[in-house]
Protein backbone atom coordinates (compact mmCIF):
# COMPACT_ATOMS: atom_id res chain seq x y z
CA UNK A 1 0.00 0.00 0.00
CA UNK A 2 0.69 3.58 -0.69
CA UNK A 3 3.39 5.16 2.34
CA UNK A 4 4.20 1.69 3.64
CA UNK A 5 7.55 0.77 4.01
CA UNK A 6 8.83 -2.22 1.17
CA UNK A 7 10.34 -5.08 3.02
CA UNK A 8 14.13 -6.44 2.17
CA UNK A 9 14.57 -7.73 -0.81
CA UNK A 10 16.57 -11.32 -0.33
CA UNK A 11 18.12 -13.47 -3.09
CA UNK A 12 21.17 -15.30 -3.80
CA UNK A 13 21.72 -15.66 -0.08
CA UNK A 14 21.72 -11.98 0.07
CA UNK A 15 19.56 -9.15 1.85
CA UNK A 16 19.02 -6.15 -0.15
CA UNK A 17 17.68 -3.09 1.67
CA UNK A 18 15.08 -1.00 0.32
CA UNK A 19 16.92 2.33 -1.70
CA UNK A 20 20.14 0.16 -2.52
CA UNK A 21 21.40 -2.42 -5.52
CA UNK A 22 23.14 -4.89 -5.30
CA UNK A 23 25.53 -7.08 -7.48
CA UNK A 24 24.09 -11.11 -6.65
CA UNK A 25 25.47 -14.14 -8.57
CA UNK A 26 24.15 -17.62 -8.84
CA UNK A 27 26.25 -20.52 -9.76
CA UNK A 28 25.59 -22.97 -12.58
CA UNK A 29 27.69 -25.93 -12.82
CA UNK A 30 31.27 -26.24 -13.61
CA UNK A 31 33.34 -25.80 -16.84
CA UNK A 32 35.37 -29.07 -18.51
CA UNK A 33 38.23 -27.26 -16.49
CA UNK A 34 36.84 -27.19 -13.42
CA UNK A 35 36.23 -23.74 -13.04
CA UNK A 36 32.69 -22.44 -12.06
CA UNK A 37 30.50 -20.41 -14.05
CA UNK A 38 27.47 -18.13 -12.45
CA UNK A 39 24.54 -15.91 -13.89
CA UNK A 40 25.12 -12.57 -12.62
CA UNK A 41 22.24 -9.93 -11.57
CA UNK A 42 21.61 -6.67 -10.31
CA UNK A 43 19.19 -6.56 -7.97
CA UNK A 44 17.61 -2.77 -7.58
CA UNK A 45 15.30 -2.31 -4.65
CA UNK A 46 13.71 0.62 -4.21
CA UNK A 47 12.84 2.67 -1.05
CA UNK A 48 9.25 2.46 -1.62
CA UNK A 49 6.39 -0.65 -2.47
CA UNK A 50 6.06 -1.94 -6.07
CA UNK A 51 6.05 -4.40 -8.63
CA UNK A 52 8.98 -6.71 -9.32
CA UNK A 53 10.22 -6.53 -13.25
CA UNK A 54 13.22 -7.94 -14.51
CA UNK A 55 15.33 -7.45 -17.56
CA UNK A 56 17.12 -9.82 -19.37
CA UNK A 57 19.33 -10.38 -22.45
CA UNK A 58 21.96 -12.71 -24.43
CA UNK A 59 19.49 -15.76 -23.90
CA UNK A 60 21.11 -16.42 -27.17
CA UNK A 61 24.73 -15.73 -26.66
CA UNK A 62 25.70 -13.86 -29.56
CA UNK A 63 22.44 -11.46 -29.20
CA UNK A 64 24.15 -9.04 -27.49
CA UNK A 65 22.12 -5.82 -28.27
CA UNK A 66 20.22 -6.37 -24.73
CA UNK A 67 23.46 -5.95 -22.78
CA UNK A 68 24.23 -2.34 -23.85
CA UNK A 69 20.76 -1.84 -22.57
CA UNK A 70 20.88 -3.04 -19.33
CA UNK A 71 24.32 -1.68 -19.00
CA UNK A 72 22.36 2.16 -19.66
CA UNK A 73 19.72 0.88 -17.09
CA UNK A 74 21.70 -0.23 -14.60
CA UNK A 75 23.87 3.14 -14.19
CA UNK A 76 21.04 5.88 -14.65
CA UNK A 77 18.15 3.75 -12.36
CA UNK A 78 18.01 4.91 -9.00
CA UNK A 79 16.62 2.57 -6.13
CA UNK A 80 16.64 5.54 -3.80
CA UNK A 81 13.83 6.74 -6.37
CA UNK A 82 12.39 3.61 -7.26
CA UNK A 83 9.40 2.02 -6.00
CA UNK A 84 8.99 -1.69 -6.16
CA UNK A 85 12.15 -3.99 -7.47
CA UNK A 86 14.25 -4.10 -10.66
CA UNK A 87 16.17 -7.30 -11.43
CA UNK A 88 18.84 -6.90 -14.40
CA UNK A 89 20.48 -9.57 -16.41
CA UNK A 90 22.87 -8.71 -18.85
CA UNK A 91 23.79 -12.37 -19.98
CA UNK A 92 21.40 -14.69 -19.26
CA UNK A 93 23.27 -17.55 -21.83
CA UNK A 94 27.03 -16.73 -20.21
CA UNK A 95 28.30 -19.74 -21.85
CA UNK A 96 27.09 -18.72 -25.77
CA UNK A 97 28.26 -15.42 -24.68
CA UNK A 98 31.69 -16.04 -24.09
CA UNK A 99 31.71 -18.03 -27.66
CA UNK A 100 29.81 -15.49 -29.25
CA UNK A 101 27.54 -18.00 -29.97
CA UNK A 102 23.73 -18.50 -30.03
CA UNK A 103 23.77 -22.04 -28.30
CA UNK A 104 25.12 -23.48 -25.22
CA UNK A 105 28.16 -25.79 -25.42
CA UNK A 106 26.35 -28.74 -25.97
CA UNK A 107 24.42 -26.91 -28.85
CA UNK A 108 21.31 -26.52 -27.22
CA UNK A 109 18.99 -23.33 -27.60
CA UNK A 110 18.48 -22.28 -24.08
CA UNK A 111 15.49 -20.41 -25.22
CA UNK A 112 13.82 -24.10 -25.77
CA UNK A 113 15.25 -25.54 -22.82
CA UNK A 114 12.28 -24.12 -20.14
CA UNK A 115 11.68 -25.01 -17.39
CA UNK A 116 14.79 -27.16 -17.55
CA UNK A 117 15.91 -29.28 -14.39
CA UNK A 118 18.08 -28.63 -11.61
CA UNK A 119 20.36 -32.19 -12.62
CA UNK A 120 19.79 -32.01 -15.68
CA UNK A 121 22.34 -30.53 -19.18
CA UNK A 122 24.00 -27.12 -18.40
CA UNK A 123 20.80 -25.79 -20.65
CA UNK A 124 18.76 -27.52 -18.13
CA UNK A 125 20.25 -26.35 -14.75
CA UNK A 126 20.61 -23.13 -16.15
CA UNK A 127 16.66 -22.55 -17.42
CA UNK A 128 15.98 -23.85 -14.42
CA UNK A 129 18.11 -21.55 -11.94
CA UNK A 130 16.88 -18.41 -14.32
CA UNK A 131 13.09 -19.12 -14.35
CA UNK A 132 13.14 -20.13 -10.45
CA UNK A 133 15.35 -17.27 -9.31
CA UNK A 134 14.20 -14.43 -12.02
CA UNK A 135 11.20 -15.15 -13.76
CA UNK A 136 9.17 -16.65 -10.31
CA UNK A 137 9.78 -13.50 -8.62
CA UNK A 138 8.32 -11.03 -11.17
CA UNK A 139 5.12 -9.78 -12.53
CA UNK A 140 6.61 -8.68 -15.46
CA UNK A 141 9.69 -9.14 -17.66
CA UNK A 142 11.26 -7.75 -20.71
CA UNK A 143 13.31 -9.85 -22.74
CA UNK A 144 15.71 -9.02 -25.21
CA UNK A 145 16.93 -10.27 -28.71
CA UNK A 146 18.40 -9.57 -31.88
CA UNK A 147 18.82 -10.28 -35.67
CA UNK A 148 21.28 -13.48 -36.74
CA UNK A 149 24.78 -12.88 -37.57
CA UNK A 150 24.42 -10.53 -41.00
CA UNK A 151 20.93 -9.58 -40.33
CA UNK A 152 19.30 -6.66 -38.89
CA UNK A 153 15.85 -6.33 -37.17
CA UNK A 154 14.29 -2.99 -36.92
CA UNK A 155 13.33 -2.55 -33.26
CA UNK A 156 10.01 -4.23 -32.77
CA UNK A 157 8.13 -5.79 -29.61
CA UNK A 158 6.77 -9.21 -29.76
CA UNK A 159 3.53 -10.51 -27.51
CA UNK A 160 1.62 -13.49 -27.27
CA UNK A 161 -2.06 -12.33 -28.77
CA UNK A 162 -5.11 -11.66 -27.44
CA UNK A 163 -3.35 -10.12 -23.71
CA UNK A 164 -4.95 -6.47 -23.81
CA UNK A 165 -2.25 -5.68 -21.16
CA UNK A 166 0.56 -6.31 -23.29
CA UNK A 167 -0.83 -4.50 -25.95
CA UNK A 168 -0.99 -1.44 -23.65
CA UNK A 169 2.56 -2.10 -22.10
CA UNK A 170 3.86 -2.35 -25.84
CA UNK A 171 2.24 0.93 -27.14
CA UNK A 172 4.03 2.16 -24.05
CA UNK A 173 7.31 0.83 -24.97
CA UNK A 174 7.03 2.88 -28.11
CA UNK A 175 8.88 0.62 -30.30
CA UNK A 176 8.26 1.20 -34.41
CA UNK A 177 6.38 -2.06 -34.57
CA UNK A 178 4.09 -4.66 -32.49
CA UNK A 179 4.28 -8.42 -33.72
CA UNK A 180 1.69 -10.80 -31.84
CA UNK A 181 2.67 -14.40 -32.38
CA UNK A 182 2.14 -17.75 -30.79
CA UNK A 183 4.33 -19.21 -28.03
CA UNK A 184 6.92 -21.54 -28.61
CA UNK A 185 6.88 -24.44 -26.43
CA UNK A 186 10.29 -24.39 -24.18
CA UNK A 187 10.47 -20.62 -24.56
CA UNK A 188 11.10 -18.21 -21.56
CA UNK A 189 8.13 -16.50 -22.79
CA UNK A 190 5.53 -19.86 -23.11
CA UNK A 191 7.47 -21.18 -19.89
CA UNK A 192 5.89 -17.63 -17.90
CA UNK A 193 2.83 -16.77 -19.32
CA UNK A 194 2.26 -20.20 -18.15
CA UNK A 195 3.12 -19.25 -14.40
CA UNK A 196 1.17 -15.67 -14.92
CA UNK A 197 4.26 -13.70 -15.65
CA UNK A 198 4.10 -11.57 -18.59
CA UNK A 199 6.17 -10.73 -21.31
CA UNK A 200 7.62 -8.28 -23.66
CA UNK A 201 10.01 -9.72 -26.46
CA UNK A 202 12.09 -6.75 -27.88
CA UNK A 203 14.09 -7.56 -30.86
CA UNK A 204 16.23 -5.08 -31.97
CA UNK A 205 19.59 -4.84 -34.34
CA UNK A 206 22.09 -7.46 -35.23
CA UNK A 207 23.98 -10.45 -33.72
CA UNK A 208 27.38 -9.20 -31.91
CA UNK A 209 27.10 -6.04 -32.74
CA UNK A 210 25.71 -2.33 -31.31
CA UNK A 211 23.42 0.38 -33.04
CA UNK A 212 22.16 3.51 -31.02
CA UNK A 213 18.98 3.13 -32.66
CA UNK A 214 18.41 -0.01 -31.32
CA UNK A 215 20.00 1.08 -27.58
CA UNK A 216 18.05 4.41 -27.51
CA UNK A 217 14.83 2.61 -28.46
CA UNK A 218 15.47 -0.24 -26.24
CA UNK A 219 16.32 2.17 -23.23
CA UNK A 220 13.82 4.30 -23.72
CA UNK A 221 11.38 2.20 -24.18
CA UNK A 222 12.17 -0.19 -20.64
CA UNK A 223 11.81 3.40 -19.00
CA UNK A 224 8.54 4.01 -20.48
CA UNK A 225 7.34 0.84 -19.32
CA UNK A 226 8.52 1.30 -15.56
CA UNK A 227 6.76 4.64 -15.41
CA UNK A 228 3.66 3.11 -16.98
CA UNK A 229 3.28 0.87 -13.76
CA UNK A 230 4.79 3.75 -11.51
CA UNK A 231 8.18 2.43 -11.06
CA UNK A 232 9.72 5.65 -11.68
CA UNK A 233 8.76 9.12 -12.35
CA UNK A 234 8.69 10.00 -16.35
CA UNK A 235 6.38 10.48 -18.85
CA UNK A 236 5.01 6.88 -20.32
CA UNK A 237 3.68 8.20 -23.64
CA UNK A 238 0.54 7.35 -23.54
CA UNK A 239 -1.03 10.40 -23.18
CA UNK A 240 -0.76 10.85 -26.92
CA UNK A 241 0.05 7.81 -28.73
CA UNK A 242 0.90 7.18 -32.47
CA UNK A 243 -0.51 4.61 -34.41
CA UNK A 244 1.80 1.20 -34.27
CA UNK A 245 2.37 -0.59 -36.61
CA UNK A 246 0.75 -3.67 -35.17
CA UNK A 247 0.44 -7.35 -37.02
CA UNK A 248 0.39 -10.68 -36.27
CA UNK A 249 1.43 -12.08 -40.01
CA UNK A 250 5.04 -11.66 -41.96
CA UNK A 251 6.64 -12.78 -45.08
CA UNK A 252 10.14 -13.22 -46.12
CA UNK A 253 11.74 -12.63 -49.36
CA UNK A 254 14.19 -14.43 -50.59
CA UNK A 255 17.02 -14.16 -53.25
CA UNK A 256 15.27 -15.29 -56.91
CA UNK A 257 19.29 -16.20 -57.90
CA UNK A 258 22.78 -15.81 -56.45
CA UNK A 259 25.19 -13.35 -56.59
CA UNK A 260 25.61 -9.76 -55.53
CA UNK A 261 22.53 -8.34 -53.88
CA UNK A 262 22.06 -4.18 -54.09
CA UNK A 263 18.97 -2.78 -51.97
CA UNK A 264 17.00 -0.05 -52.12
CA UNK A 265 14.81 -0.13 -48.90
CA UNK A 266 15.91 -0.83 -45.77
CA UNK A 267 13.75 -1.74 -42.34
CA UNK A 268 11.38 0.69 -41.34
CA UNK A 269 10.62 1.46 -44.96
CA UNK A 270 6.33 1.03 -45.26
CA UNK A 271 6.44 -0.80 -48.73
CA UNK A 272 2.88 -1.15 -50.70
CA UNK A 273 2.73 -4.53 -52.99
CA UNK A 274 4.56 -4.29 -56.01
CA UNK A 275 7.14 -1.99 -54.99
CA UNK A 276 10.68 -2.99 -55.99
CA UNK A 277 13.22 -3.48 -52.30
CA UNK A 278 16.45 -4.00 -54.78
CA UNK A 279 17.96 -6.50 -57.42
CA UNK A 280 20.33 -9.23 -57.18
CA UNK A 281 23.37 -9.18 -60.03
CA UNK A 282 25.94 -11.73 -61.06
CA UNK A 283 29.32 -11.01 -59.95
CA UNK A 284 29.71 -8.61 -63.65
CA UNK A 285 26.64 -6.73 -62.34
CA UNK A 286 24.48 -8.77 -65.41
CA UNK A 287 21.25 -10.35 -65.51
CA UNK A 288 20.03 -7.89 -62.36
CA UNK A 289 16.65 -9.80 -60.74
CA UNK A 290 14.19 -7.38 -58.81
CA UNK A 291 13.24 -8.27 -55.82
CA UNK A 292 9.41 -6.79 -54.70
CA UNK A 293 7.36 -6.42 -51.97
CA UNK A 294 4.55 -9.07 -52.34
CA UNK A 295 2.23 -7.39 -49.86
CA UNK A 296 1.43 -4.00 -48.39
CA UNK A 297 3.58 -3.55 -44.88
CA UNK A 298 6.39 -2.44 -43.05
CA UNK A 299 10.11 -3.84 -43.69
CA UNK A 300 10.80 -5.13 -40.07
CA UNK A 301 14.36 -7.00 -41.21
CA UNK A 302 16.59 -7.18 -43.67
CA UNK A 303 20.20 -8.92 -44.50
CA UNK A 304 23.21 -7.12 -44.33
CA UNK A 305 25.67 -9.20 -46.16
CA UNK A 306 25.14 -8.19 -50.17
CA UNK A 307 26.94 -11.43 -51.07
CA UNK A 308 23.75 -14.15 -51.61
CA UNK A 309 22.89 -17.70 -52.81
CA UNK A 310 19.47 -18.32 -54.38
CA UNK A 311 16.57 -18.95 -51.70
CA UNK A 312 18.53 -16.58 -49.07
CA UNK A 313 15.99 -14.24 -46.73
CA UNK A 314 16.74 -11.29 -47.42
CA UNK A 315 13.85 -9.09 -46.12
CA UNK A 316 11.33 -9.81 -43.32
CA UNK A 317 7.60 -7.75 -43.97
CA UNK A 318 5.27 -7.01 -41.44
CA UNK A 319 1.50 -7.42 -43.37
CA UNK A 320 -0.11 -4.06 -42.51
CA UNK A 321 -2.90 -2.93 -44.47
CA UNK A 322 -1.99 0.91 -44.12
CA UNK A 323 1.24 1.12 -43.59
CA UNK A 324 1.13 5.11 -44.38
CA UNK A 325 -0.93 5.65 -41.53
CA UNK A 326 2.01 4.17 -38.81
CA UNK A 327 3.15 6.99 -36.46
CA UNK A 328 0.54 8.97 -36.63
CA UNK A 329 -0.86 11.08 -33.79
CA UNK A 330 -3.65 9.99 -32.00
CA UNK A 331 -6.30 11.36 -28.71
CA UNK A 332 -5.94 7.76 -26.92
CA UNK A 333 -4.64 4.51 -25.94
CA UNK A 334 -8.26 3.13 -26.68
CA UNK A 335 -8.32 4.66 -30.17
CA UNK A 336 -5.02 3.36 -31.14
CA UNK A 337 -5.72 0.15 -30.39
CA UNK A 338 -8.89 -0.42 -32.19
CA UNK A 339 -7.11 1.94 -35.21
CA UNK A 340 -4.45 -0.85 -35.64
CA UNK A 341 -6.45 -3.74 -34.91
CA UNK A 342 -4.58 -6.84 -37.09
CA UNK A 343 -6.45 -9.05 -39.12
CA UNK A 344 -6.77 -13.09 -39.18
CA UNK A 345 -5.24 -15.38 -36.93
CA UNK A 346 -1.74 -15.10 -35.76
CA UNK A 347 0.73 -16.90 -37.01
CA UNK A 348 3.78 -18.31 -35.46
CA UNK A 349 7.66 -15.94 -36.19
CA UNK A 350 10.22 -18.13 -37.62
CA UNK A 351 13.29 -17.91 -34.80
CA UNK A 352 16.57 -16.71 -36.10
CA UNK A 353 17.62 -20.44 -36.52
CA UNK A 354 14.80 -21.55 -38.68
CA UNK A 355 15.36 -18.56 -41.30
CA UNK A 356 17.54 -20.19 -43.36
Amino acid sequence: MQGMEPEPFAIAGATIAPGTARDVAFQITTLATGTPSALAIRVLHGARPGPAVFVSAAIHGDEIIGTAIIQRLAQECDPQTLAGTLLLVPVANIFGFMTRSRYLPDRRDLNRSFPGSANGSIAGQLANIFYREVVGRCTLGIDIHSAAIHRYNLPQIRIAAGNTRLIELAMAFGAPVIMESPLRDGSLRDLAHKQGVDMLLLEAGEALRFDRLSVETGVAGVNRVLAHLGMIEADDGLTEVGIPARANRSVWVRSPRGGVAHFVRESGDPVRKGDVLGCVTGLFGEDAQDMVSPADGIIIGHATLPVVHQGDALFHIAEIPHPERVGARIESITAAILASEPQGAPEALLDEDEVV
